[in-house]
């Protein structure tokens, strides 16, 4: 540590931030990176994050366009999100947000990401916040002026790499997680929407559904449909506690639970299959997701709905038609902008063709593999953020050397 040399940010980066203006939305076009763009990793949520079109984007770009290797940060509200720009990038910053824009022959761009997470930087950043009424921030003029503490260059890329190695592992699995939801939504979609199932062609139709189909409702191809709990926080608890920003895709991400101590077990901690739906407020009304652990010490929060089909094989089912269905379901909601809610009543009177018991049987033994897969990827991701995180802090000191 002691062959570790002090400097600040303005010494190895240049810092820009964005616009103090919001630009229209856009339904497509480049991102607007904003805070909910930074995942709790350190990635881009490129499928969550707000677009600007391209007719506004050149105005939003005057200041600066984030490029590759850049590390875009908050300085007002969440004060811990950064994250590092990848290769083919397209957008601009968002209020609030700004660049690090690292010197390739003074600091390791992957380095610097890391270093944002390690306990020296917090600390930095702890002593540097200004507490306001509303917000925390950062002053951004004075950001240069931030000390950091830097190995040599060749030091600097040994650590990095050996993090990003973690890092690799993470998104790998993240990518065969999407195809593995991508190949389930590819055969739901055929099977039940299509109506191209196997033995389509023979199959009798009747009152436009296939023979054995039945019409019915949510709420009576299931054994609950009810909003979470209200949580007790609490560090010490080994229980957890799912909010909205867990729901996301059809996949359920732990690294935004937190730790509750419930009164007593009851008919609203999770089971294997129970599909979620968040149900309060904007931006991710009506998103949904499957819980497919073996875990018996989760709930959900009150913002979020849960749907227990009385089967595995329907729960199977329903856990992809709601995937399929999210606007539908948004557009369910009561109350004006800011207020909205998906009321559970009309959660369970959404109306939904179930099919044949043989041929739910033969999805769910297509399905489940998919899912078992998903999960075991998920596991690995955590593992492998867990192992990273432990490692940063003593890469970061120089208390392990590489």
């Amino acid at each position: 540590m002691s062959e570790w040399k002090r400097c600040t940010v303005g010494d190895v980066c240049e810092v820009f931030d964005g616009p103090h203006a919001t630009p229209p939305q856009s339904n497509d076009g480049p991102i607007y990176l904003g805070i909910p763009s930074i995942r709790s990793d350190g990635s881009i949520d490129y499928e969550n994050s707000k677009r600007i079109s391209y007719e506004n984007y050149p105005k939003w770009t005057k200041r600066v366009t984030p490029q590759e290797n850049d590390v875009v940060f908050s300085y007002e509200a969440n004060l811990e999100s950064y994250a590092r720009i990848p290769a083919g990038f397209e957008g601009c910053l968002g209020r609030r947000m700004a660049i690090m824009r690292p010197d390739p022959s003074a600091i390791d761009a992957r380095f610097l990401y890391y270093y944002t997470q390690s306990p020296a930087w917090k600390a930095v950043i702890a002593s540097r916040t200004v507490l306001g009424a509303t917000v925390n921030r950062i002053p951004i003029a004075t950001f240069p002026e931030f000390p950091l503490r830097l190995p040599s260059l060749p030091a600097q890329q040994r650590i990095a790499g050996v993090l990003s190695a973690y890092d690799k592992l993470i998104e790998n699995n993240r990518k065969q997680i999407k195809l593995l939801e991508e190949a389930a939504q590819r055969l739901y979609k055929e099977w039940f929407v299509d109506l191209r199932f196997p033995g389509h062609e023979t199959t009798p139709i009747h009152n436009g559904i296939p023979e054995g189909w039945k019409r019915t409702t949510v709420g009576q191809s299931s054994s609950l449909v009810s909003r979470g709990v209200t949580p007790a926080y609490a560090d010490d608890s080994n229980e957890l506690v799912l909010g909205q920003r867990c729901v996301r895709n059809n996949l359920i991400d732990l690294s935004f639970a937190r730790h509750h101590k419930p009164k007593k077990p009851n008919e609203k901690w999770l089971k294997k299959w129970d599909v979620l739906i968040n149900s309060m407020g904007t931006g991710s009304l009506g998103r949904t997701a499957q819980f497919w652990l073996d875990n018996n010490n989760v709930v959900v929060d009150s913002h979020i709905t849960i749907i227990r089909a009385q089967q595995r094989e329907v729960a199977a089912y329903l856990g992809q038609w709601a995937f399929s269905n999210e606007a539908m379901l948004e557009a369910l909601h009561t109350g004006s902008t800011g207020q909205t809610e998906l009321p559970r009543d009309r959660v369970a009177n959404c109306h939904v063709l179930i099919p044949d018991n043989d041929l739910l049987d033969l999805f769910y033994t297509l399905i489940e593999p998919m899912t078992m897969r998903i999960v075991a990827a998920q596991q690995q991701i955590v593992a492998a953020r867990e192992a990273r995180d432990r490692l940063l802090p003593k890469l970061m000191s120089g208390e392990i050397e590489v």
